[in-house]
Order: C-alpha cells, then structure tokens, then sequence
C-alpha cells in the first residue's frame, strides 16, 4: 500500500504532518507495510490535508483528512472522492506547469524524469543558442511574476550582450497578498524550476544561477536547497551536465523579507549584499545586472514553465490562450471564497467563471462585491467587469493588471474606502524610499483617505492627482501600481467614500 500525504506548507498548516505520523504508528500496530510519499500539493486547499491511497489499482483521494479518520482510512471504510484528475475543480484545468506537483515525490529524481522531466534538457543540450531563444520566443512565454514581459526577447538581449560572465536569478520574492503558485512549485516539483534554470543558461551562455527565495518560506527553502544538492551529486549540475560538457550550477540565496526586493533591481542590489533598494533604468539588468553584469532576472513559474516548452515544442505551447497571452497560467484563488487554491487554465477564461463558477463565489454565501486581481497593487474588479477574457492587454483595456495571478475576493459587506487605505499604508511601509511620488505620495494618500473618511469630500480630487503624480513619477511598480487599487475602488464603488460623510453628520 502507497499512500501520499502532502508535504506542502498550507498542507502542513491544516495538520498534514499529524496525519502522515498518525498513519505510520496505525499501520505499525496493525502489522501493515505501508510506504509513505510526502508529495507536493494538487493545489485544492479546502480538500487539504488531501490523503490518496494506492492499493494497485489507482490513487485514490480522501479529504481533508484528520488524524481520527485514519484507522477508517487504513480500514477502507473511509468515504472518499474518486481519483484527483475526475474532481471537478481540477477536471476542468489544463495542467503544464504544474503537471507533476501533487503527483511525485518532490525530491525523487527518477520519478521527476519518470514523469516527463529531463526531456526538455536534453532537447535543449542538442540545440544551439540561436535556436533555444527562437523556440522560446515562439512559444509566446511571457514573464509570469507580473510584468507580462517577452520572455524571448529578454534572453535575445542577454544573449547578444558581449561578457566574460552572464547569470540566471530566479525572483522567488513572491510577496503578493493571495498568491501561492511559486511556493508550490518549489515545494511539490523543484526540479522543473532547476531544469528550466539550465536551459535559460545554455541559452544564454550564462553558467551560474541564483534563486532569490523569501525567507517567509521556510519549507521551500530547504526542499529547494536539497533538490540542488540531489542535482549536482546525480550530474544535472557542474561542469558536466548529463555528460554534455557544457556547465551550470546554482545556489539558493534567502531575502530578509522586503516586499520591493520581488522588482527586479532591488533583488539584484539584494543580492549583492546592498540596501533592497530600486535601480534607475537604463541601464537594463539584462545588459548590466548581478554585478554588472548581463543578466537573465526571470520569476519561478516562467522558468519552470521552460521544461515543458522543450518537452512538447513551442507551437504545443502556444496553441493554448488568447491574443498576446499563450499558454497556460496558474492563477491562485483566495479570500472570502468557496473554493480556494491553485487553478492552472489557458488564459481566456472569463473573470466571472472563474469566481462564480470554478471558486465557488463567497465563502459565506454572500454576493460577490469585487475581486482583487494581481496582488495588493493590483485593480478592485466590480461583478460589472466579470466578462473581461483572462489576459495581459484584456485586463490592461479594463483598468485592471494580471500580476501574479492572484485573485482575492471580497463579499457585499467589504469597504472599499478602508481596502483603498490599506493600499497606501502597505505602500508607505514597503517603499525602499528612493523615489519622491512612492516614499512621500504613499503617506500623502493615507492622511487623504483618511481625510475623506471623514467626511471631506473636497479631497477627493486631491487623491485622484496624487494617484496620477505616482503611477507617471515612481520609479518601480510599487509607486507606480499603487493607484490601481486606490482609484479602482474610487472609480466603481463611489458610495463606499461618500457615505462616511452621511456617518459623521
């Protein structure tokens, strides 16, 4: 008997560890010889600590489980829901990224590459440089921490730069409130963001990579530093990869915390043993970044999504999506909703299917008021705009941004005036400080706010000014994406910043 329990931090947070040890000491005392699999997490968080069972004719789900149900578990009398693949959450997804997270063992190298991985590598080790790139650019990646940035078109430029050392860093500073997705992919398939590191590097002559992890991620950290290790001792590693003479190694690197270290020039000063401060554009990290020098600044999940480019082809790839935006994006389903986690789609989907229909809608049953899509700096999305199509430029048209792809809804009895300061203050505690519009505008916009709660609506033309002085004047995302959400919830919910002045007379 093989049973699976997740190892995966939101897993573990719902008593997955309990249940894993409760089954071993069961089984013990019955005399049972039970091999336990500690995978990564199919991503249903409400189904978690979601238990399958493999008695030889298919793993079968059971969730969530707690540590009474075990002995019902080993029995066989425990209720359970059928195979993963036919629930419907996960039914209706289109898994590439994250086709093997919740299915192996994390840091089994053999069962990586029994289930499709190495194959990339080993097409990209038989390609030029040339070629890589272009099979890249064809594929339509774009850069998945949120910028929605060309990915072939950034490793072209590093590729063409003229220097003695070239670096891949992978930004794994995932910061954002209601976002998960790179967590998982470290923790549940470390490996495919490990193989995708390499391909970048031999593509652009670059022999040496970074992971930039937040130290928030404690079991990432060390499922991420293990699986490099297992990589170099087993030749994915070195200065030998898998016998082709050429080389790439890396090592994981912990931040301190900073959210303004997940844009790409504070990560790089970070790096460095700086102050996570933002760097002036030009010139560009792809031409000077890690110590100057050209370097590849790509998020977990675009890397990790490079394996199975190389695996199935580009034109594969690219089939799925809409417009500018190809292939699949796993988006991260949070807050007050039914149907929480990870649901990876070809982008298209509607906003509205994917609140009402694949999260659930509330978790209280209430209407849904709005959803933030893209982080804390990401736009408030009234139900009015839940036809817009899941892209970069639909949601670029609607006011809004992708971002990370993270989705936190908010019921009927949210206020959006209290959401809207809770944007500036995030913004005036993480500014680095560089720029006037973000490290000033940030507090201007809490004391405004705060004036209009109030009751003093003359400020709101005030606010509506400051938001423009910092979306054209800030250096970085941080500044510049703040008003998003400021001015969404200003622009679609009205009455929630003019009734405060009702309260106070």
């Amino acid at each position: 008997m093989k049973i699976y329990v997740p190892m995966d931090s939101a897993a573990k947070a719902l008593g997955a560890d309990a249940v894993a040890e409760a089954i071993l000491a069961e089984a013990g005392r019955r005399g049972l010889k039970v091999d336990l699999v500690r995978n990564g997490t199919h991503g249903m968080i409400w189904l978690e600590p979601l238990v399958e069972v493999d008695t030889g004719g298919g793993r079968q789900a059971f969730g969530p489980v707690t540590v009474a149900d075990v002995p019902a578990l080993l029995d066989g009398t425990l209720k359970g829901l059928g195979k993963v693949a036919d629930i419907a959450f996960f039914a209706r997804q289109t898994r590439l990224t994250f086709a093997r997270c919740g299915v192996i063992d994390p840091l089994d190298l053999d069962d990586y590459a029994a289930h499709g991985g190495l194959v990339g590598l080993r097409r990209g080790l038989g390609m030029d440089q040339a070629t890589i790139i272009q099979e890249v650019t064809e594929s339509g990646l774009r850069g998945r921490g949120g910028a929605g940035f060309p990915t072939g078109l950034k490793w072209n430029t590093v590729l063409g730069a003229q220097a003695d050392q070239k670096y891949i860093i992978c930004n794994a500073d995932e910061g954002d409130s209601g976002t998960f997705a790179d967590r998982m992919i470290m923790e549940g398939d470390p490996f495919t963001l490990i193989e995708g590191m390499i391909i970048a590097g031999i593509g652009v002559g670059a022999t040496k990579g970074y992971v930039y992890l937040r130290s928030e991620y404690p079991d990432a950290i060390k499922v991420m530093n293990a699986a490099v290790l297992i990589a170099r001792e087993k030749g994915l590693l070195g200065s030998d990869i898998l016998g082709s003479g050429k080389a790439f190694d890396m090592e994981i690197r912990v931040g301190a915390g900073a959210y303004v270290c997940g844009e790409e020039t504070s990560l790089l000063n970070s790096l460095e043993g700086k102050r996570g401060v933002v760097r002036a554009k030009p010139p560009l990290p792809a031409l000077e970044g890690f110590l100057g020098k050209p370097t590849v600044v790509n998020n977990v999940l675009s890397l990790a999504t490079i394996p199975v480019i190389f695996e199935k082809g580009a034109a594969h790839y690219a089939n799925f999506g809409l417009g500018r935006s190809r292939g699949t994006m796993p988006i991260q389903i949070a807050g007050n909703v039914k149907f929480g986690g990870l649901f990876e789609t070809a982008f298209g989907m509607p906003l509205g299917v994917l609140v009402n229909e694949v999260a659930g809608g509330t978790a209280t049953g209430r209407p849904v008021k709005a959803v933030q899509v893209g982080g804390p700096l990401g736009a408030y999305m009234p139900a009015s705009k839940f036809d817009t199509p899941f892209g970069y430029e639909e949601f670029d048209g609607q006011g809004g941004l992708i971002g990370h792809a993270g989705l936190v809804i908010h019921d009927d009895r949210a206020d959006m005036l209290k959401l809207a300061r809770f944007a500036m203050e995030f913004c005036a505690v993480e500014s680095c400080g560089k720029c006037t519009p973000c490290r000033i505008g940030a507090v201007r916009g809490v004391e405004t706010i705060d004036r209009i709660g109030r009751g003093d609506l003359a400020a709101i033309p005030i606010l509506t000014d400051l938001c423009e002085t910092m979306k054209e004047g800030s250096l970085c995302a941080l500044g510049g994406f703040t008003p998003f959400p400021v001015m969404s919830a200003l622009t679609h919910f009205p009455d929630d910043f003019v009734t405060t002045k009702e309260a106070a007379e």
